[in-house]
């Protein structure tokens, strides 16, 4: 109602800077001679209803004839001391730092002074930069300038030499330093939060800038560049910014034709039109050619080499050239594009163990999209997200600046994830590409988590992603646990069947050897009985084979043998002097002794009979006219 602002988020940013103080807030937009602290009426506070009758009639009577158009509106007020605002300003100088708190009724002036103790420096040789208006002297008071608590500027002593090394290696430091601009579109009231090395140009951010805002270089209209910022080719680091955070605000000149020494005139020394190498081809449009095209050559002539291959038959090869284009357009700090076809990068991301899943990121990439460019450099290839991505993700690429790729991608996403996906994707107009896919794999199916379009923050992004992994790290784990189980159940039942194998397997060993037991045991038995057989037949045999035992009466010599067997018992049998002492010894075997295991003994004297020629007589041998022989098993 006092200041006229329906935008609800102009009016929270105003009451941010302010620090959520309502009154300063409205002095910073209404002009002080019309606000509602004025100095005729003394320092005033809110207090009582805002509106009703008799306070509106109290102020519209106590109003002078020269009230503001908001006078009406003005609630009743009573007039009280108030208390001073302190302001908090950090300084910064080469490599120092210097804080600052005032009250806001101090002038510029005094800041310096403050400065000159601190940093050792005469307040005439300083130049105070930083500031969010124009024109600012020694003399200007701080409360005029309507400023939030914190502020920060830095110090420029252009008459003073700089210290060689010291400088030099700050500035080395610098170079290796990331810049953080803070890009206010001033036509449409949008920010962006671009991150820049201090190798980065001037030049590289107005073009940066050129593909976020469609406003051509030569037409861009700045404030907030120090004022050592003079050439376009100038480093970040070179060029005065505050580190590590400097606003910056672009808008489209209103004449495209507007010369430098105008702009300046207009804007001092915080306010840069740029002057860049760039300017012929931008200046085209002047001469009745759009920007995309100079003398009638078009622009997709200047282009680089298409990021992936049309009608490309291997997804492989496709991604390959991918990679390669994608590393020499924005550097080697990349996600790690997985090199296969999209069911390949489904394998590797959802079918492994349930703890070395992962999610599936899928970067869908349009050279013609004003957003891709930014994208890539600032969101995509940010060490933070790119080393997000690796750790948690598989992360798959396509191009969909080509029909016919694209044509295919959809033929692909409608076969894994279903035909309302595929429309999503149908239906994104070019300029809100690139788009990234978060994919998680599920039992049964595979669930579109997230689309994240171009349009984007660093911030936002890593955000989406870690949000992302919080529901898949919730899945995950029922999976892992899910999967513990099964393992567990699978180990109870494999040492099961184990413990059943090896129990058959003894029980099968002892059956076998019991077979082989009983089959030797046959076998000796059956060799045994072959045994005795044969020894019966040859006993036999022997025994039909000696000669009668001739009688007592016979007149020839008759030689009486009395032979022990090892078990004590004796057998006789007389036999003739003259026969041969193998006829005695086929006797012994045709009584079960054959001479072949058994020896045969004489006593008076001891001697081995069987080592004696079988072939001499028993009248020969000693062996008459009686004798009495021991058998024993030979060793």
């Amino acid at each position: 109602a006092c200041t006229g602002i329906e935008n609800i988020d102009e009016a929270i940013t105003l009451l941010e800077q302010n620090n959520w103080d309502l009154v300063a807030a409205i002095n910073g937009v209404i002009p002080q001679e019309n606000g509602i602290l004025q100095s005729e009426y003394g320092v005033e506070t809110l207090h009582g209803p805002a509106y009703g009758p008799s306070s509106h009639s109290a102020a519209a009577s106590s109003a002078p004839s020269s009230s503001s158009a908001f006078r009406h509106v003005v609630p009743s007020r009573q007039i009280v001391e108030r208390q001073p605002r302190m302001l908090d300003f950090r300084v910064e100088y080469r490599d120092r730092n210097v804080d600052v708190v005032l009250e806001d009724s101090s002038t510029v002036g005094d800041i310096k002074r403050i400065l000159e103790n601190e940093l050792q420096i005469p307040a005439s040789k300083m130049l105070l930069k930083g500031w969010k208006t124009g024109d600012v002297d020694d003399s200007t008071v701080l409360k005029s300038l309507h400023l939030p608590k914190n502020n920060s500027l830095y110090v420029l002593t252009p008459d003073l030499p700089p210290p060689s090394s010291s400088h030099s290696g700050a500035l080395q430091e610098s170079l290796n330093q990331n810049f953080m601009l803070i890009v206010t579109h001033r036509e449409v009231q949008r920010e962006y939060n671009l991150n820049f090395s201090g190798s980065s140009t001037i030049q590289e951010v107005k073009r940066n800038v050129y593909d976020l805002t469609s406003i051509p270089v030569r037409h861009q209209l700045w404030e907030g560049w120090p004022s050592s910022a003079t050439d376009d080719s100038m480093t970040l680091a070179a060029s005065g910014l505050t580190f590590p955070c400097h606003r910056l605000t672009v808008g489209r000149r209103s004449s495209p034709v507007q010369t430098r020494e105008q702009s300046e005139e207009q804007c001092t020394d915080v306010h840069m039109v740029s002057d860049s190498d760039g300017d012929d081809f931008e200046d085209a449009t002047e001469f009745g050619v759009d920007d995309g095209e100079m003398f009638g050559v078009a622009s997709s002539a200047l282009r680089k080499s298409p990021m992936m291959p049309e009608n490309a038959e291997n997804e492989g090869d496709a991604l390959l050239q991918f990679t390669a284009e994608f590393s020499s357009r924005y550097g080697d700090c990349h996600p790690v594009y997985f090199i296969g076809s999209l069911e390949a990068a489904f394998q590797e991301a959802f079918y492994g163990k349930a703890r070395d899943r992962k999610l599936l990121a899928i970067y869908l990439h349009h050279d013609e999209s004003v957003l891709t460019n930014v994208f890539c450099s600032q969101m995509l290839c940010a060490e933070s997200i790119v080393s997000y991505l690796s750790q948690n993700f598989i992360t798959w690429a396509w191009d969909m600046t080509k029909e016919a790729n694209r044509a295919r991608f959809l033929t692909m996403c409608t076969r894994h994830f279903g035909s309302v996906v595929a429309q999503t994707i149908r239906t994104q107009k070019t300029d809100q590409f690139p788009l990234f896919l978060i994919i998680m794999g599920k039992r049964s199916s595979n669930e579109v988590l997230n689309v994240i379009q171009g349009n984007t923050t660093v911030d936002e992004l890593m955000m989406r992603l870690m949000a992302a992994m919080e529901i898949f790290s919730a899945q995950q784990q029922e999976d892992i646990k899910d999967e513990d189980e099964r393992e567990a159940r699978e180990n109870v039942k494999r040492e099961q069947d184990e413990a059943y194998r090896i129990s058959l397997e003894a029980d099968r060993a002892k059956r076998e050897a019991q077979e082989r037991e009983m089959a030797e045991q046959f076998r000796l038995e059956q060799i045994r009985k072959e045994q005795e057989e044969e020894r019966e037949a040859i006993r036999l045999s022997l025994e039909q084979s000696l000669p009668p035992e001739p009688k007592e009466e016979s007149t020839e010599s008759v030689s009486k043998l009395r032979i022990r067997t090892p078990s004590g018992e004796f057998f006789e049998r007389r036999f003739l002097a003259s026969s041969k002492l193998q006829v005695v010894f086929d006797f012994v075997a045709s009584k079960g002794y054959p001479w072949e295991e058994y020896k045969l003994l004489g006593t008076f004297p001891r001697r081995d009979v069987t080592q004696l020629d079988p072939n001499k007589s028993l009248l020969e041998v000693k062996l008459y006219p009686q004798e009495t022989l021991f058998l024993e098993a030979k060793e």
